[in-house]
């Protein structure tokens, strides 16, 4: 689930080449530079986003709970292991000290889907961003989850305010292609979780597939906006030929439909999600079931999945040698070093 509309509801809309632009006066002006931008395509200044009704609280706060529960099973183990006498390794899992959350217009939901693994992860400080229009519902259900810390700011120099003024470790979120382009440009300074929008659905229709829950799939991602990619693609007695095309595509969300929907799911490598059956609509994945729905747009799927618990954590190791231990390993410290040219590296382990 991911939004694509257009970031800005002012006179003006940026073109791709612009979008460079934007980030690079971000990163040289800063908050000047932000305010110009916000002003010049929103029509409105950068501001905190002031929490406004309307947020069903029951039902988000259900979410949430469902979305705690399957990313805190998602915790890596640390490990720690005796490589050799005197030779101890261990690698531990530590959580960014900073996430800035992009969450497009109005979707309280993937507010909760970013914010909620961030807070599980024990991630200390969370600055959220969502365009004006609608941020009044975005500060809400951030109150609820415990936050505070959102601002009205959308769009591609919202983007560069996370990257070049906050300064936060990482930044996660679905959005606009313009503001993919600018979350790609600034990972340069910046992690960035995945490229994730505009909003894609494929249905793949083998043999008994019931037309009418195609087409309410079809129809309820083509709610995203004009980008969105909506594909039907039906087996025809040739279920092979279409599961080629289908991995190919490596689409965001893949509904199986059909009497072979059971036995092609282990079968699917490329997708960010894959729903099987008559009764995992993928609206369930967006709102309710507690998988993440920020998820690998354009291809990306083929490499990379979806947001989880890992995305607010990195992993950090540590060494432990002992005297003994040290002299072990120096002959083979000395022997590389010798064929790589480093008499340095080599007379650092002689101590």
């Amino acid at each position: 689930m991911n939004g694509s509309r257009a970031f800005g509801a002012g006179r003006e809309s940026p073109g791709s080449s612009d979008i460079a632009s934007i980030v690079d006066d971000v990163r040289e002006r800063g908050d000047e530079a932000v305010r110009e931008w916000a002003l010049r395509l929103d029509e409105v200044e950068p501001r905190r986003a002031e929490a406004d009704g309307g947020i069903p609280r029951e039902a988000l706060l259900a979410l949430a709970e469902a979305v705690r529960r399957w990313h805190e099973c998602q915790r890596p183990a640390d490990i720690r292991l005796e490589m050799r006498s005197g030779v101890e390794l261990e690698r531990r899992w530590m959580p960014l000290d900073s996430v800035g959350i992009y969450v497009p217009r109005r979707l309280v939901s993937t507010l909760v889907m970013c914010a909620v693994p961030a807070q599980v992860a024990g991630v200390e400080q969370i600055v959220i961003v969502t365009p004006p229009d609608g941020s009044g519902a975005v500060a809400a259900a951030a109150e609820l989850l415990g936050l505070s810390d959102v601002w009205a700011l959308g769009g591609p120099h919202a983007i560069g305010w996370l990257a070049y003024v906050r300064r936060v470790a990482k930044i996660v979120g679905p959005g606009s292609v313009h503001v993919n382009e600018a979350k790609l440009l600034v990972s340069r300074d910046v992690a960035i979780d995945l490229p994730a929008g505009p909003s894609e659905v494929v249905v793949l229709a083998g043999a008994g597939a019931d037309r009418r829950i195609a087409e309410l799939e079809l129809a309820a991602q083509a709610e995203h906006g004009p980008d969105t990619v909506c594909r039907l693609v039906e087996a025809n007695g040739n279920l092979e030929a279409a599961l080629a095309k289908v991995e190919a595509m490596a689409p965001e969300h893949l509904v199986l439909l059909g009497e072979e929907a059971e036995a092609l799911a282990p079968r699917i490598r490329n997708a960010g999600s894959v729903f099987v059956g008559l009764s995992s609509a993928v609206a369930a994945g967006d709102y309710a079931t507690g998988a993440n729905h920020v998820l690998p747009t354009g291809g990306w799927a083929r490499s990379v999945g979806g947001l989880g618990l890992e995305a607010f954590l990195k992993p950090l190791t540590v060494q432990h040698l002992t005297p003994a231990g040290l002299s072990a390993l120096r002959p083979v410290v000395e022997a590389l070093a010798e064929v790589e040219r480093m008499p340095a590296h080599a007379e650092s382990v002689r101590r």
